[in-house]
């Protein structure tokens, strides 16, 4: 026997996207339903246990997947309610004008968007408030322009990491604070703990997806979500231009979810992938795949994590995600854009150990003691040879060849001196791999061209009348900074503007 379920508009994932288009269409007064894979993070006292979290990767559940060699890896996945907002940072940053546009990268041409900054920028502003962004504006040099200002004052930086702040400015850096998503204000539920960064929030002061997206819509009275559902497969009608349905399971029942409108905010891969599983005879190659582009384009920052160390200098601080730096997003001595420092949560001798597993505790701890810990992100340029298929037995394949190095190494290059000049004698860093895969976008590219793209502006897809797609799957190009804000921007921008009728 199948349940059918019946709304207005089904969204498919609760993660950012999902998530605020469910906020935006439920306060729009439509009737939302939310199907999610995942259940509700338990709020438990592993959420901040580091062991849990990182080495017994306790809320990693979305299995295995490949990559193009067919080696089995763990992705940087976490199928929950929120999706990976749960473990995110909360750097909510805008996108600069230019990322919007066609400019030369180190290694290639980052590609122009089928919209501009100015389109967005009013769902930014929309999004900041429902994210409870804090951020100074005015301190960043390749800060766009604003119709308003942050509704919450920035971070303060806890005294360490001020004192790193002026001797940045010493020599000649204009480090600023960042723009984060937390509950700091009168009568807030944010403590300034160490585990914000790679934690689930214990005490839902973390503006995830659930809290500021769920949450609200489900209080609209509009919008419901049903947990545990795996969504299978779309199905059209006979003309193949409109999707009628939805397939799913839930606790071994099939589902079936008729709409009128569908939003697809699985991620990057689950997204690309379930249009591939979709494929049918008037869609042979998988839904909205015309192009041919469906899964292409696979991009994910370069990222290298990085570690000031002096042995003679502790650090005590415990909310330490709240410095950035953008000098070198445009502008740089290589002459080239590198792309964007930013803090670290508070690294701890647990997180360490994932990486250095033959080191002893006590040196672990020793050096997180004494560290100052930074993130560096650098563009990830579409290449159509980077994507996501599907093995036969069902799991999802990443194919991926990091570019635009050239660009990262000036970044780290750049980093390290830093570090040195400001009172680090010994700098450690890691880049990361396949595995850390929590910005990757692209593999349902937007575009004004149907021949060269997969959705249009406002990321319907081309080939469909009544299926949108509002994860980073839409992103033309990668930037070097975080996605969330402008998939949230993007969210609103769709919600407002596209009828839904």
């Amino acid at each position: 026997m199948t349940i059918t379920l019946e709304t207005e508009v089904a969204i498919i994932g609760s993660g950012m996207g999902g998530a605020m288009s469910a906020r935006a269409l439920a306060e729009k007064g439509k009737k939302v339903l939310v199907l999610e894979r995942g259940y509700r993070l338990p709020r438990e006292d592993q959420n901040w246990n580091p062991n849990e979290v990182f080495l017994k990767s306790r809320y990693k559940n979305a299995g295995t997947w490949r990559d193009s060699h067919g080696k089995s890896f763990t992705p940087g996945v976490h199928y929950y309610v929120g999706g990976n907002t749960k473990v995110y940072g909360a750097s909510l940053l805008r996108f600069r004008e230019k990322d919007f546009e066609q400019y030369q990268a180190a290694e290639g041409v980052s590609p122009a968007w089928p919209f501009s900054y100015s389109d967005l920028e009013p769902y930014y502003l929309k999004a900041e408030i429902a994210l409870k962004v804090h951020g100074n504006p005015g301190e960043d040099p390749t800060e766009p322009w604003r119709s308003g200002d942050y509704k919450f004052p920035a971070l303060k930086h806890d005294k360490y990491v001020e004192r790193i702040a002026k001797k940045l400015k010493d020599i000649g850096l204009n480090p600023l604070h960042m723009a984060m998503g937390v509950d700091v204000r009168e009568g807030g539920l944010c403590i300034r703990c160490k585990t914000c960064d790679g934690f689930p929030c214990k005490v839902g002061a973390k503006s995830d997806a659930e809290t500021c997206g769920i949450d609200p819509a489900l209080a609209t009275g509009n919008a419901k979500i049903v947990e545990g559902i795996e969504v299978t497969r779309l199905v059209h009608d006979e003309t193949g231009k409109k999707i009628i349905s939805i397939i799913a399971n839930k606790d071994n029942e099939d589902y079936q979810i008729i709409a009128k409108h569908f939003v697809l905010s699985a991620g990057a891969a689950n997204s690309a992938a379930l249009l591939l599983n979709s494929k049918s005879e008037k869609h042979p190659h998988g839904l909205a795949n015309s192009s041919g582009l469906v899964g292409k384009n696979w991009m994910v920052h370069n990222a290298t994590f990085m570690v000031g160390f002096n042995p003679f200098r502790r650090n005590k601080t415990n909310f330490q995600k709240t410095l950035m730096i953008n000098d070198w997003y445009w502008n740089s001595p290589q002459g080239i854009p590198l792309g964007n420092v930013q803090m670290l949560g508070k690294l701890q001798a647990a997180m360490f150990k994932g990486a250095r597993p033959w080191a002893p505790n006590w040196a672990l701890t020793y050096l997180a003691n004494h560290s100052f810990d930074i993130y560096l992100e650098s563009e990830d340029l579409p290449n159509h040879e980077n994507k996501v298929t599907v093995d036969n037995d069902g799991v999802i394949r990443i194919h991926w060849k990091a570019n635009n190095m050239k660009a990262h190494k000036g970044l780290v290059k750049n980093a390290k001196k830093m570090l040195q000049r400001v009172g680090f004698p010994i700098v450690l860093s890691e880049t990361m791999g396949i595995e850390t895969n929590s910005h990757m976008c692209g593999t349902l590219v937007a575009g004004n061209d149907p021949k060269k793209s997969v959705l249009d502006a406002h990321c319907k897809a081309h080939d469909l009348e009544n299926l949108y797609v509002i994860d980073s799957s839409f992103f033309p190009s990668s930037a070097a900074a975080n996605p969330a804000l402008t998939i949230a921007a993007q969210a609103f921008r769709v919600a407002s503007e596209v009828k839904f009728a």
